[in-house]
């Protein structure tokens, strides 16, 4: 009696094969059925509501700012559009600084303007200052983790 290994292997790597694409096909499922609906424009947060936003939402990018930090006056139209471009795609934030020092402090926020994508719930990436190489970083991150939650 003569064993086929090679046919052995070959239906060992076909099941491993369906089962990925059985896996890839069930999240993707999964993520169209769990989309939220993301609130509209930049939303302005504080003590009471910072956590639940940043845990509430997969991707959340928090601009921390004050009124007296000229760059940040200049970032604020920039990050206005970068809300209604991407705001399908990640929820936009502001908080003041000099009104929630302990989420600043928390968050070892030691310059303005300083932005953080937080993805679910966590820290991704952090931006300080304000530069075009960071803007364009900014939109490549929220591009990518909007992907990785939801494959196409």
């Amino acid at each position: 009696m003569v064993i086929d290994t090679n046919s052995d292997k070959r239906d060992e790597e076909l099941d491993f094969l369906r089962r990925k694409m059985l896996i890839n096909i069930m999240k993707k499922k999964m993520y169209s059925r769990s989309k939220v609906t993301l609130p509209k424009g930049v939303i302005h947060l504080n003590t009471n509501n910072f956590n639940q936003t940043i845990s509430k939402h997969p991707i959340v990018v928090v601009d921390f700012w004050a009124e007296w930090c000229a760059p940040c006056r200049a970032y604020a139209p920039i990050y206005e559009d970068l809300a209604k471009k991407y705001g399908d795609k990640a929820v936009f934030a502001k908080i003041n600084v000099d009104e929630n020092p302990f989420i600043a402090q928390k968050y070892n926020v030691m310059s303005i303007p300083t932005t953080i994508v937080y993805f679910k719930g966590r820290e991704y990436r952090r931006f300080i200052g304000l530069s075009y190489a960071s803007i364009q970083n900014l939109i490549r991150i929220i591009n990518y983790l909007h992907s990785k939650m939801y494959p196409e």
